[in-house]
């Protein structure tokens, strides 16, 4: 007595595009819906990481053009050390500063300078268009390097979306089918009994 060796079944890679009696119209459907999916994904998110990507370096040069560079004096002599102690510490301390604006009027407030500076060293502040000290502006490859990571950031996220929207569809026209698959069965299962206990 002879054995007959497993079969073993093989996959049919893109099979909802070849034309077999077994595809239906519902196939071909989701062979685009996915096919579709992957071009607007890969689409919409390269759009919107490179949109991302503008818009973070215009932001930056928005703010480049709104403050400027002043020098101003140190009032007092800075502290030695800084006593934030956090992450974000840039080793930098607060103290007190004087300038004058392009009108002639003096300003006293304080930014974050060198520590150890003494009193009456030239510093590099920055102020707005009020005269008021704002934060250095971000430019250079840091401004590139800020600008290229949002971008980054932006482009899986929107691919993402298209993605779980292209899954969506799918999965409601899989479920689809299958409600007509049970539909058809319901109509041919009895049928089907009825001609297996005939041949009996």
């Amino acid at each position: 007595m002879t054995r007959t060796p497993p079969t073993t079944v093989t996959p049919v890679r893109l099979w909802r595009w070849r034309r077999n009696p077994l595809r239906r119209h519902s196939d071909v459907v989701e062979a685009w819906i996915v096919l579709a999916t992957w071009v607007l994904a890969v689409l919409c998110g390269a759009v919107a990481g490179l949109a991302a990507a503008h818009s973070a370096d215009s932001t930056f040069s928005a703010r480049r053009a709104e403050v400027h560079a002043v020098h101003a004096v140190l009032t007092d002599d800075a502290a030695r050390t800084s006593v934030t102690g956090t992450g974000y510490d840039d080793g930098r301390v607060w103290a007190s500063v004087r300038w004058t604006d392009a009108h002639g009027v003096v300003h006293t407030d304080r930014a974050k300078v060198v520590p150890g500076a003494p009193a009456g060293s030239q510093v590099t502040i920055w102020t707005n268009s009020a005269g008021r000290i704002v934060s250095a502006p971000v430019t250079g490859a840091a401004a590139d390097l800020q600008a290229a990571l949002t971008g980054a950031l932006v482009a899986p996220s929107a691919g993402a979306a298209v993605w779980v929207v292209g899954w969506g569809v799918r999965t409601r026209l899989i479920r689809r089918r299958m409600a007509e698959w049970d539909e058809e069965w319901k109509q041919i299962g009895p049928r089907w009994g009825n001609l297996s206990g005939g041949r009996g």
